[in-house]
C-alpha cells in the first residue's frame, strides 16, 4: 500500500514540476525539478526494496508488496520521459 501511494505522489509532484515548467519556462523549476528527482530516487528505491522485501518474505499472501513494487518501477520511464521533454526544448 505505501508503495502504491509513494508512486502517486511522486508522479503527481513530478507532472506538477514539468507543468510548471513547460507553461512558465522559469528556469528554477529546472533545478527544482533536477533536486526532485534525486530525492524521490531515493525515497523510491527505499520503498521499493521495502516492497520487494514484504513480497518475497511470503510471495502467496503479499502479492500486493509485488505489485507495488513493479509500480514503483513505472517511475523510471516516466522520469526518463519527463528529463528527455526538459532537455530538447
Amino acid at each position: 500500500m505505501e508503495g502504491k501511494v509513494t508512486f502517486c505522489l511522486s508522479f503527481v509532484i513530478g507532472t506538477l514540476i514539468l507543468l510548471g515548467y513547460l507553461l512558465t519556462k522559469n528556469d528554477s523549476l529546472v533545478w527544482i525539478g533536477f533536486y526532485y528527482v534525486l530525492i524521490a530516487l531515493i525515497i523510491n528505491l527505499l520503498m521499493f526494496f521495502h516492497e520487494l522485501i514484504f513480497f518475497l518474505s511470503n510471495i502467496p499472501n503479499n502479492k500486493t508488496h509485488g505489485n507495488s513494487a513493479l509500480l514503483m518501477l513505472l517511475n523510471v520511464p516516466i522520469t526518463i520521459l519527463y528529463i528527455s521533454i526538459v532537455f530538447n526544448l
